[in-house]
């Protein structure tokens, strides 16, 4: 049973930015009360990064949403449009990944997905369903169906041509691909962020083409990172991911600026409207202390994920570590065999993980990012030469015991 149209073009329209159309969108849902239908949701997901971060939610939720009010979400894992690689917002070509890479990275996906939506309302699909049985002749039928032009009208595309940077043919397949995929699963609305806007406007065009009514296209806020600059990005190191640790997530939250609290809590928590105007007030009242609501917003994200209880040990732990200058209680341990002495501090980052590469560790360490047994340690060159226990903070959030045996 459906609720009347007006109930829940409320719930869909809340935290949007735009509904293309709405005209369209009220005949759909019209439809789907008087045949008893769910219309059929759809958002695509590209596996560049094993994780899925609180941007990413913004979207699920959404999902949610349209779930709870009876109707059918339909994720699309791009395996093949991975290889491509979106190039929205783009001034350069993005590095192909391979299948291989891509697949790996989805294996996380799911479960991560049904951290927030129902599995058994939940259609998944990996695009290369389709796209690996497309004979040669279907991809030229798809290419032709738009022109160099209309592709040409995007401001990404139109700025790299203008100043002369390449754009790899192969970059023009992916709206088209994107577009198929509406055609693929026969979707009748997709959710993007707002600069996806031009492909889910050449999916529209691509349904046509193939004797399809046009998808109604929902689009939803950028979610800014914890450095408040850039969108919320896992190449750009500034994202908070669902499978974080508490303590990690916890001391994320507490970095993001104070202008990002009620956006958070408006994109990425459960807050009723009521909930978020009397937060709004609390901001506005110049007696609140952010700190405090920026402590409200993390133990609310880590409960959702996490648990109550996980929420209140990453607070205790936040104010050992951050408030009172201590070390956490349950700090990882890594030991160094004997055997690999001397060990240089960069490598031993490297090796654990706490880093990506032998050059971000250095990078930490000039910039003064990494302390050992409370020292701060600006040689490059450092190194374990002895036994005993090497206390190391890396960065803002992170300590490591390493036992040298």
């Amino acid at each position: 049973m459906f609720l009347p149209v007006k109930e829940q073009l409320e719930v869909i329209k809340r935290g949007t930015e735009e509904l293309i159309s709405e005209e369209e969108m009220v005949r759909k849902l019209e439809n789907s009360i008087k045949t008893n239908r769910p219309l059929r949701i759809k958002q695509g997901f590209d596996p560049t990064a094993p994780d899925i971060h609180l941007g990413h939610t913004v979207g699920i939720r959404k999902l949610r949403q349209f779930q709870d009010l009876g109707h059918k979400i339909v994720l699309i894992i791009g395996d093949y449009t991975g290889m491509v690689g979106d190039p929205s917002g783009k001034n350069e070509t993005r590095p192909r990944l391979d299948r291989k890479t891509l697949m790996k990275n989805a294996e996380t996906y799911e479960n991560q997905f049904f951290k927030i939506l129902e599995k058994s309302k939940t259609e998944i699909h990996y695009n290369g369903e389709w796209f690996a049985e497309m004979k040669f002749d279907e991809i030229m039928n798809l290419a032709a169906k738009f022109t160099i032009a209309r592709i040409l009208e995007r401001d990404d595309f139109t700025k790299r041509y203008k100043e002369g940077n390449p754009i790899s043919l192969h970059e023009f397949y992916y709206p088209l691909m994107q577009g198929y995929d509406s055609v693929a699963i026969k979707a009748d609305v997709e959710l993007g962020a707002t600069e996806q806007k031009f492909n889910l406007l050449t999916a529209r065009d691509v349904q046509r083409e193939y004797g399809q009514e046009p998808q109604v296209i929902l689009t939803l806020p950028v979610l800014e990172g914890i450095d408040g600059g850039q969108r919320m990005s896992k190449s750009l190191g500034n994202y908070i991911g669902i499978d974080d640790e508490p303590n990690e997530m916890y001391g994320k939250v507490m970095s993001i600026p104070d202008s990002l609290i009620l956006k958070y809590f408006t994109l990425v928590t459960d807050y009723s409207l009521d909930q978020l105007q009397e937060l709004k007030r609390r901001l506005d009242d110049q007696h609140t202390n952010p700190m405090v609501l920026k402590k409200e917003l993390a133990r609310t994200i880590i409960a959702m994920y996490h648990s109550n209880e996980s929420a209140r040990s990453a607070e205790q732990n936040f104010e050992r570590v951050f408030s009172k200058k201590e070390i956490p209680v349950d700090i990882e341990e890594i030991v160094v065999a004997s055997s690999d002495l001397p060990k240089l501090l960069v490598k031993a980052l490297t090796d654990c993980g706490a880093v990506a590469s032998n050059g971000e560790a250095r990078r930490l360490i000039q910039q003064g990012g990494v302390r050992v047994n409370d020292e701060k340690i600006n040689d490059v060159n450092y190194t374990f030469n002895q036994k005993g226990k090497y206390i190391t903070k890396v960065g803002k959030r992170r300590f490591i015991k390493f036992i040298v045996k």
